[in-house]
């Protein structure tokens, strides 16, 4: 199946494909970065304060997708049953059981049964330890790997998209219209984005989309130059020529014809922005002005190590999950760069100078 899906695509993709596979720490790279995001988006089940399933006086029920009153099972209050309730456990274990998931705390969960002052060293309980306030830091470093990583896809599409947009009229028009817009863009790069994210944070209480919407205004800006320029080259190419003398509509020209060359140089930069986007968000949340107060943050990780140096498991897993993380990105844009260097996809090419310097 796997050759059958190979020999449909194009024989230079087959050859790029080639070079990636042949650099073995970006091809490894790629697999275990995306074992770790599955891993990550299964988060609700693998680390949560409620049971995945669970019987209780002859019934079933799934306490992970239905919240259920305390009086459900034989509490006194209708608010949201606590699974970790002494009492309400003792119940279920009377009279039901139920399957918890690998690591029985959430992200916000707070372990009010501990017996050490937080933080508490990694222990049976807790892998990872806990963090000052109590909560479980394997839970938070799964919700925040996978918080970090959407983050930073839905941040390099939109940038991606303001990037060829505005590189491409730039570089297919030239003259006055890459002129102006070269001024503008120069401009806009200079402004302040920390201190206006100060200043904004003072009227707004900082969100997921918002602090989105407020890096989607400057990010977009370094994958500008590198599209303009590509433009620049491909609108001079002799098929572009031709379009335009048949009388060709100019946006059918970029999209067919230009495009595609542009791709080429613009896709080796998307991993080295991807990285920029997690460690933008991950410096923000550091200095107190990303997302708010107890998501599940690695900035906010990093800012409880420096803050309790007694408590060096914090400062460690948050340094190592931040390093293999980005790592594991730089490798793949290294092994994606290898394999659309014309260079490196010549006929037959199945190995990279890369991998064979590093065998």
């Amino acid at each position: 199946m796997a050759l059958a899906s190979t020999s449909r695509l194009s024989p230079i993709t087959r050859r790029r494909l080639a070079v990636f596979r042949g650099n073995r720490r970006a091809w490894v790279s790629l697999w275990l970065f995306l074992a770790l995001f599955a891993v990550s988006l299964a988060a609700e089940l693998i680390a949560n304060d409620k049971p995945l399933v669970m019987r209780y006086d002859g019934q079933w029920y799934a306490p992970l997708l239905v919240d259920y009153p305390e009086t459900e099972f034989g509490g006194f209050l209708p608010t949201d049953t606590d699974y970790h309730d002494p009492f309400i456990r003792e119940q279920i274990a009377n009279d039901g059981w139920a399957l918890w998931p690998p690591i029985p705390f959430s992200y916000q969960t707070l372990d009010m049964q501990m017996m050490r002052p937080s933080p508490a060293p990694p222990d049976s309980r807790h892998w990872l330890g806990t963090d000052d306030q109590g909560r479980d830091v394997l839970a938070r470093v799964i919700y925040g790997f996978r918080l970090s990583v959407v983050f930073a896809l839905v941040l390099t599409a939109g940038s991606l998209v303001l990037g060829v947009f505005v590189g491409g009229i730039q570089g297919y028009f030239g003259g006055k219209t890459d002129l102006i817009g070269q001024r503008l863009t120069e401009i806009w790069s200079g402004l302040p984005v920390l201190f206006l994210l100060i200043i904004l944070a003072s009227f707004v209480q900082p969100n997921f989309w918002w602090l989105l919407g407020i890096m989607l205004l400057f990010s977009w800006l370094g994958l500008v130059d590198v599209v303009r320029a590509e433009f620049l080259r491909a609108r001079n190419l002799e098929y572009v020529r031709a379009a335009k003398a048949m009388g060709l509509p100019p946006r059918l020209i970029m999209w067919r014809h230009v495009l595609p060359n542009a791709m080429v140089a613009t896709l080796t930069f998307v991993p080295f922005l991807f990285t920029g986007a997690i460690t933008s968000l991950t410096a923000l949340d550091f200095l107190g002005f990303g997302l708010p107060p107890g998501s599940p943050s690695l900035g906010e990780l990093v800012a409880q190590g420096k803050n309790n140096l007694h408590a060096p498991w914090l400062g460690i897993t948050a340094f190592v999950s931040l390093s293999l993380m980005l790592s594991l990105l730089v490798f793949i844009g290294e092994g994606l760069r290898d394999a659309f260097d014309p260079r490196h996809v010549q006929h037959g090419a199945t190995t990279s100078p890369r991998s064979q310097t590093d065998a």
